[in-house]
């Protein structure tokens, strides 16, 4: 009777080894990556620029839903690229993680270089705007005044957004020491 109970628990356990071994080779998968892709739904426009942010070593068609894939050792999806995060001004890169100290100061230094840039655009195209105004002007002097003017103030913009770049770098990382920042 013992030797019966043995006999069918050995079976019980070899049948159960041989039904779960099928399973456990099965990739599983992530209802949705950080770039908002969730099957079956078509992955969002933005996926492949996020993707290249977050997820660069894997495959860009999201068919073959490699940022979905879930390590069976630590069941958890594939982890973004360390000191990236995706926003919708961008990818936005910081050289240690968002977690480790410095992080904020990358995260800004990020942040002003796209205010500075659009400032100085803007400054260039009223630039372009005066001397236009100064070469069609046919020797009106109202217009001449306006045109001179719309440069002088362009020229001022350029010198005042250099000028606060300068200041902000020389505060931030050259008195404060925030660490991350002017890198």
């Amino acid at each position: 009777m013992k030797m019966r109970r043995f006999i069918i628990i050995i079976i019980f356990i070899i049948l159960i080894k041989i039904i779960t071994m099928g399973v456990s080779a099965q990739t599983r998968y992530a209802a949705c990556d950080l770039c908002g892709y969730c099957p079956p739904n078509p992955a969002p426009q933005s996926w492949k620029a996020c993707q290249k942010c977050l997820y660069p070593n894997i495959n860009p068609d999201p068919r073959t839903k490699e940022s979905l894939i879930v390590d069976p050792e630590t069941n958890l999806p594939v982890a973004p690229a360390l000191g990236r995060q995706y926003t919708f001004l961008g990818c936005i890169k910081s050289s240690e993680g968002f977690t480790e100290e410095g992080a904020a100061g990358g995260v800004v230094q990020s942040l002003l270089n796209i205010v500075f840039a659009a400032s100085g655009g803007i400054a260039f195209l009223y630039l372009l705007y005066g001397s236009y105004i100064i070469a069609t002007s046919q020797e009106e002097p109202e217009r001449l005044n306006y045109g001179r003017r719309v440069v002088y103030g362009a020229i001022a913009g350029l010198i005042f957004t250099l000028g606060s770049v300068f200041v902000v770098k020389f505060i931030a990382s050259g008195i404060l020491k925030i660490p991350g920042f002017g890198e």
